[in-house]
């Protein structure tokens, strides 16, 4: 059957089309983003704003739109934290449903550890024992680990590198200035911070691979020397805490214009780059972890496999 799958983040709108069945490795066959930044749309009161529930119905009737002429047997469109944090959600989901005749799921953070969890466990296998999963997204981290398919952990902060760089770090929004010295160190003891509560669940639980999904570590590990995505999807890609470490001692000194010119930033994301490497760094060194495989499945691929879990088989 062919699926798609449509991704409101906190950055953009993805419709990612796929060819699967039951038991099968789903093949993309289609894959289009609208970058939004809903979570850069969200008011003083908490509500997302008419213009970002504007946008927000109108990329989300394009996407269906293109489902279809996609032939795709069913849509599974689900929200993350820049929906679930606003105030008006409720009210928002009703006009995109009214509008556009897509139901949206909210995903709740635990919900996002746990199929992000599921989709690195079928990437990596049995044979990869027990898995720390983490991933960095626009408005929380997520975090699980264990040894089935459903994580024993699955834990969600609000850690995500845009919220972060909008609340805390305070980004030139013309990109022209890199945040203090000060910022940086005070956002570093934050994420600690709230890193403090997990770190012994998560070690109590115990893991033989960590891995990493999402942007954020993608492109942090593009920097620290990783093969380009031109190399392909088996092309294998980890993260060193010393490479990280020599990545952020670096980005911290220049503005996100120009980081957007390095090859493997996506411009869109240069303004959170700092941030998201901020986050990472914590939770490797929090959780002593010196090398981390790069899994390209995420939230995305979790979805897609959990639904072809429910079919019955051919």
């Amino acid at each position: 059957m062919r699926l798609g799958v449509l991704d409101v983040g906190s950055n953009t709108v993805h419709l990612l089309v796929v060819d699967a069945h039951h038991g099968a490795h789903p093949w993309p066959a289609h894959s289009e983003k609208v970058v939004l930044r809903l979570a850069e749309q969200i008011g003083p009161d908490g509500a997302l704003t008419e213009e970002g529930a504007d946008s927000l119905v109108k990329a989300v009737g394009m996407a269906r739109t293109a489902a279809a002429g996609l032939a795709a047997d069913d849509l599974l469109a689900f929200a993350t934290s820049a929906v679930r944090d606003a105030t008006n959600a409720a009210d928002v989901l009703a006009r995109v449903r009214d509008e556009t005749g897509v139901r949206l799921e909210v995903l709740s953070g635990a919900d996002e550890a746990r199929m992000t969890f599921l989709a690195v466990r079928r990437w990596f296998g049995w044979s990869a024992g027990r898995l720390l999963a983490m991933d960095i997204g626009g408005g929380s981290l997520e975090l699980a680990a264990g040894i089935d398919e459903d994580p024993d952990v699955a834990i969600s902060l609000p850690l995500g590198a845009g919220r972060l760089s909008r609340e805390r770090l305070r980004v030139d929004p013309a990109g022209q200035a890199p945040p203090s010295a000060e910022a940086v160190e005070e956002l570093r003891e934050y994420v600690d911070g709230l890193l403090d509560p997990v770190v012994e669940k998560l070690t109590g639980v115990g893991w033989e691979r960590p891995v990493a999904t999402s942007k954020t570590f993608r492109m942090l590990a593009r920097l620290a020397g990783a093969a380009p995505s031109g190399a392909g999807l088996w092309a294998r890609r980890s993260l060193t805490r010393t490479g990280l470490r020599q990545v952020l001692g670096f980005i911290r000194h220049i503005p996100p214009a120009q980081l957007a010119e390095l090859e493997g930033v996506s411009p869109g994301r240069a303004h959170q780059l700092l941030s998201g490497a901020v986050v990472a760094e914590a939770v490797m060194r929090r959780l002593d972890v010196p090398a981390l495989d790069i899994c390209p499945w995420a939230l995305r691929e979790g979805v897609i496999l959990r639904r072809l879990d429910q079919l019955e088989p051919m």
